[in-house]
């Protein structure tokens, strides 16, 4: 691969440029407000946007705008609910009775005949969805009812071009959504068209965009190539989304039996055959298409166009950071990905797509998707954050390597209070400082300024497709279709990235342990994208789902036990995990001469150890007054991954230092049901037996049922 760095100092394109376009171009829109307006006016036509660039950006513009801010799959609404919390690493802080969210994502305990269709947030993303194909459509249909189509796709990109393709890869990632939280939905292409509201199978949908996408990459500039960033939809992101749509297509999906055994066909009306896995229930089955290998082989073709020649995006290798006058290491490429996100207007050079916001306008990085803290709306230290992305506690422990710098970036056990200083995260369920060890990939303390007026305002952008997961997914289709030696080679990349030698990431051991290329890629997908909203959907599509959330209430169950038995339980990599913690706060300003701590390679430092806490270096600049000269601002931890006996000498040794007793795994297992027992309920061990298809999809409310003509399927209310 090329290894080529961002040309100059990539910049973001940022919301506020959209916010006002409605008002700066003067052109209407009638969006759908409950369902789909398909008869709605035109956007443009053909004169509008061949009329110059400037005036096609600007209907593109306010496509993505709705992306941005309204879409509810990316950074709120269903990937909130489903996405970042339901699978078998990752975990949601609430107890499971005090939302209603936690049914679907439990896959539907008591049934889907017993789940309120009147989901809110079903109804919300799918109304927002559908008024991004609205307006793409209009865009595509403009640009395609005019002569001068042919002259426009060929020869080299140009702007208009470009424009039009990031339309159609706009279009085609929002069905992307739409098929990967519903199913089946109506596959809308022609504005003002109103014979389209019936069901259309993914397959068909599927089919279509990736051809779509195939015909337009070509005339798109790659991220670096004139004034395109990762902060739009390019070239080297489309041959991603291929890859992507692809692994989706030929991957396994619960499909429905009620609809008649022609439904699910090809464009050209073929009807497809299925590898069906397990039994039928709910009018469904769980299935993959016969001839998923040819959708392998395209993804294969387009994420090696997309690695090979990736424009200025590339896997970041190396942390160009160095050592503070203070002592501060860093050498961690991983962290650093995400640092990047945190400073300013810079974009990662990691990001194939990040998804734009602008600092003091709303966000939900890291309030939602980020490490928490108990402040409060606004003017604390820092804000408050919710901490929706929350992590389980065998994946911290267990999972990681001990040596993987990836662990400590990925899961963070202290929150902020919202008073410069930090706290255990407590396993009682909750939210902020409590409710577990949580994401903490983004993190107030680590932005080079952060905002302390009011919350959600942060202003970080959303990572929808960063060049690991290029390169994973390409690793993955290679070794499905029978090349394990280059899927090894890719995989090593991102392996060999998260130690900080060879030696130390022992891929070969990795590969043994995981028992072959293929599991080992799934489970550096696992390690690589903790907290991004990935796990749950891989495990779906490669049809591993079931087995994983069984295992998941096993493993659980039998940690609860040994802690309640044993005072801890113990991971294969050594890693104990203890009833109970010793910790004191301490003043690190003064002792090392910062707060804010990075990378520790000494297991020994209690205040530095594990890495990628603390607090930010100087809230005192922002407002805060601690109101000492001495603050004790850090927590010092004893036995985390090391059980000490309560009650023993080095307990008592550790009490007269000032620390103290701590509850850290009692209280996983005095909530056992939450954390164990109860995991994924809607999915029993009977369903596992039984082969029973797993129900994942979100149902559709009685509005959009009346409004579109179709029914709810997998046994959902009518």
């Amino acid at each position: 691969m090329k290894n080529i760095r961002k040309l100059g100092n990539q910049k973001s394109m940022k919301k506020f440029i959209t916010i006002v376009l409605l008002g700066a171009f003067g052109f209407s829109l009638n969006s759908c407000e409950t369902f789909l307006d398909t008869s709605s006016s035109s956007v443009v036509d053909a004169e509008f946007v061949f009329s110059d660039a400037a005036s096609a950006s600007s209907a593109l513009l306010y496509a993505y705008e709705q992306w941005r801010g309204k879409a509810y799959v990316h950074s709120n609404g269903l990937f909130y609910d489903l996405a970042v919390v339901g699978s078998d690493i990752e975990h949601h802080p609430e107890s499971y009775s005090t939302q209603t969210r936690h049914i679907p994502e439990y896959f539907y305990p008591g049934g889907t005949e017993n789940f309120d269709i009147s989901f809110s947030d079903s109804e919300t993303a799918w109304t927002a969805l559908y008024t991004i194909v609205s307006v793409t459509n209009s865009l595509i249909n403009a640009f395609e009812a005019s002569n001068d189509m042919t002259e426009l796709l060929s020869g080299e990109p140009t702007e208009l071009s470009d424009i039009y393709g990031q339309a159609v890869a706009l279009r085609a990632t929002a069905y992307h959504e739409l098929v990967r939280f519903y199913g089946d939905v109506p596959h809308v292409l022609t504005t003002g068209d109103t014979e389209t509201k019936g069901l259309t199978s993914r397959d068909e949908i599927y089919e279509y965009h990736i051809n779509k996408l195939i015909e337009v990459e070509p005339y798109m500039f790659r991220i670096g190539e004139g004034t395109s960033h990762a902060d739009i939809m390019t070239r080297t992101y489309v041959q991603g989304l291929i890859g992507r749509m692809c692994l989706y297509a030929g991957g396994y999906a619960t499909r429905r039996t009620d609809l008649g055994a022609d439904f699910y066909k090809k464009l050209d009306g073929t009807t497809i055959s299925f590898e069906v896995k397990g039994a039928e229930k709910n009018g469904a089955v769980y299935s993959r298409r016969s001839d998923w290998q040819d959708y392998f082989q395209i993804a294969k073709t387009y994420l090696s166009a997309c690695y090979e020649n990736s424009g200025s995006a590339y896997l970041v290798t190396s942390d160009p950071r160095k050592t503070t006058t203070a002592g501060q290491q860093f050498g961690n490429p991983y962290q650093y990905v995400f640092q990047m996100m945190l400073t300013g207007d810079e974009l990662s050079d990691e990001s194939v797509y990040e998804i734009p916001e602008e600092y003091a306008y709303y966000s939900e990085r890291p309030y939602a998707f980020g490490r928490p803290s108990n402040g409060g709306g606004s003017n604390a230290y820092p804000c408050k954050s919710y901490g929706q992305s929350r992590m389980q506690a065998h994946y911290y422990y267990g999972s990681f390597d001990p040596k993987d710098l990836r662990r400590d970036v990925t899961v963070a056990i202290t929150s902020s209070k919202g008073d410069g200083t930090e706290q255990m995260i407590s396993w009682t369920p909750g939210s902020k400082g409590q409710g577990g060890i949580a994401n903490n990939k983004w993190d107030e303390n680590r932005m080079s300024s952060p905002f302390t007026t009011k919350q959600r305002k942060s202003g970080i952008n959303t990572p929808y497709m960063r060049m690991s997961d290029v390169i994973l997914m390409l690793a993955e289709v290679e070794s499905a279709l029978g090349d394990d030696g280059t899927a090894k080679t890719h995989l090593a990349l991102v392996h060999n990235r998260a130690f900080a030698s060879t030696a130390d990431a022992d891929l070969d051991g990795f590969i043994s342990k995981s028992g072959s290329v293929y599991e080992a890629v799934l489970e550096e997908r696992a390690l690589e994208f903790g907290g991004e909203g990935m796990r749950r959907y891989d495990l779906i599509r490669t049809g591993k789902i079931g087995e994983a959330v069984v295992k998941n209430r096993e493993l659980m169950t039998e940690i609860v036990e040994a802690i309640d038995a044993d005072g801890y339980y113990e991971f294969d990599n050594g890693n104990q995990l203890p009833a109970y913690i010793w910790t004191k706060s301490v003043d690190a300003k003064s002792e090392y001469g910062y707060r804010l701590t990075t990378q520790c390679y000494d297991e020994t430092d209690p205040v530095l150890f594990p890495s990628w806490r603390g607090q930010y270096d100087d809230w005192g600049s922002l407002g805060l007054n601690y109101g000492t000269e001495t603050p004790a601002t850090n927590v010092a931890i004893k036995g985390l991954f090391r059980y000490i006996a309560p009650g023993s000498d080095e307990a008592t040794a550790l009490e007269d230092d000032g620390y103290t007793q701590t509850a850290w795994g009692a209280t996983i297992a005095a909530n056992k049901e939450d954390y164990a027992t109860g995991l994924f309920s809607g999915y029993s061990d009977a369903d596992y037996a039984a082969g029973n298809p797993p129900i994942y999809v979100v149902p559709l409310s009685s509005t959009i049922l009346g409004n579109s003509g179709i029914s709810n399927g997998y046994g959902f209310q009518q």
